[in-house]
């Protein structure tokens, strides 16, 4: 199995910890994780794929283990969250890659992909959305409150999400059997979210969410326009991201690959092998172009 290398890295003053394995010489996998967890979401699979990618998977600011300042001191948003990925992806550099979203990550990879559209080669969507038809309503409707209105009594409504019967429900919710879920790691999540301040953090990304759905159209024309690969695989049961979130990219991606699987939000807590699998047969059908960056 090939060794995982745990990393940190100073971009724009911050700390940024990611997780690295594979040849440098090989074509980059960004691993881009989502909420509440970090790059510890993706521990089983990087070495699984580092055989045939340098895959490189960083934890955003205020999430794992790096750096997690005020709300005074960093505008939690998720622009600025992209503004330190695409420094990120500077200081390692990394020119070109094949992006993994899940959840948070895929506004990031979205932003990255607008801003620097040749740079990416690939998109696998992993209940990371990208239309309308993704949002499970009942679940959204207290986030769009709350961004129209961030009033103490929204805000309450709210918090539950940061604790604990919320974050392993994420894990939990959709699975047929939960038996197969490791808790180990909901209390990481758990752990990380308990630092001071990072309650804010998230109530502001919370806020923040909606201007992601702005951005849709012009996402949807990159799909078109580039013709880049897609494989969107789901769990099917996400009472968050619902599976006509996956069967959307055809729109704009005809020729992506949809793979629904009887699983939830954290699929690969549940179906790491075939979400292995999947990826290596679609990565089959083309080849991602190698840009090596100067890291190992």
């Amino acid at each position: 199995m090939p060794a995982v290398h745990h990393r940190t890295i100073t971009v724009k003053g911050l700390e940024v910890f990611y997780r690295e394995a594979g040849s440098a010489d090989a074509p980059v996998l960004l691993l881009l994780h989502g909420y509440p967890t970090s790059s510890h979401m993706f521990r089983h699979l990087i070495p699984r794929l580092a055989d045939t990618y340098h895959v490189i998977a960083p934890d955003h600011i205020g999430f794992g283990r790096s750096s997690a300042p005020s709300v005074e001191d960093f505008d939690y948003t998720f622009d600025a969250l992209t503004e330190v990925t695409a420094a990120f992806l500077e200081a390692m550099n990394v020119r070109a890659y094949t992006v993994y979203t899940q959840d948070y990550g895929a506004p990031i990879a979205w932003r990255l992909a607008l801003a620097n559209p040749g740079a990416i080669n690939g998109v696998i969507s992993q209940n990371g959305n990208a239309y309308e038809e993704g949002f499970v309503p009942d679940f959204w409707a207290p986030i769009w409150a709350y961004h129209a209105d961030p009033s103490a009594k929204n805000e309450q409504a709210l918090r539950p999400a940061l604790g604990r019967n919320a974050v392993e429900w994420q894990y939990t919710h959709g699975v047929p059997d939960p038996t197969t879920i490791d808790p180990d790691a909901w209390e990481h999540d758990l752990a990380l979210l308990s630092r001071p301040g990072v309650d804010k953090a998230q109530l502001a990304l919370f806020a923040d969410y909606p201007t992601n759905r702005d951005l849709y159209p012009a996402v949807h024309n990159w799909l078109r326009t580039s013709n880049v690969p897609v494989l969107a695989i789901w769990g099917k049961n996400d009472e968050i991201f619902g599976p006509e979130g996956a069967h959307a990219f055809l729109h704009d991606a005809p020729h992506a690959r949809i793979e629904l699987l009887d699983g939830g939000h954290f699929l690969l807590e549940s179906h790491l092998d075939d979400v292995t699998t999947t990826i290596r047969q679609w990565r089959a059908g083309f080849q991602p172009t190698s840009t090596p960056s100067t890291k190992n």
